[in-house]
């Protein structure tokens, strides 16, 4: 399976963060396929005075979206994330971990709306910040309801 994920922090050392979000990843996780340049980036949603650095990732795994879930939601509070964001009410945050994409290992995307997770991202084609890390590593992969590259979204 190869899984898509959105990175970002505006706490502490913003750099370090990512750094230690990607190789916790790929203890956990799986093998990192690809990691996205850093992109400093306005707060989107809310008003912060700190900026933003995202990144994007792909990875290979075995485990399932919800396992993986499980173990990036672990990720973020081991690193001091205190609570995910609910129904838009954003905050700062040391690292937010999202999943945007995922596909079998024949390419077939994977199609999820559950409690927690929904799969692909509902709002990535909304957010610059996560196209653009994303078209730098993964230009031409569909996305599975739009239909649209990500070069295209972005």
């Amino acid at each position: 399976m190869t899984i898509y994920f959105g990175l970002g922090t505006n706490l502490g050392d913003k750099e370090q963060h990512l750094r230690t979000a990607v190789q916790k990843i790929k203890e956990r996780i799986g093998k990192v396929i690809s990691l996205s340049a850093f992109y400093a980036t306005a707060p989107w949603g809310f008003t912060s005075e700190h900026t933003f650095l995202n990144a994007a990732l792909c990875v290979e795994t075995q485990l399932s979206p919800l396992e993986i879930l499980k173990i990036t939601q672990e990720i973020e509070l081991e690193m001091g994330r205190i609570h995910k964001s609910v129904n838009g009410a954003y905050s700062d945050r040391v690292i937010d971990i999202d999943l945007l994409l995922c596909f079998a290992g024949d390419g077939t995307p994977v199609l999820l709306d559950v409690p927690g997770l929904q799969l692909p991202h509902p709002l990535m084609q909304d957010r610059r910040f996560v196209l653009e890390p994303l078209a730098e590593i993964a230009p031409d992969v569909v996305h599975p309801v739009l239909k649209k590259t990500m070069q295209e979204l972005l």
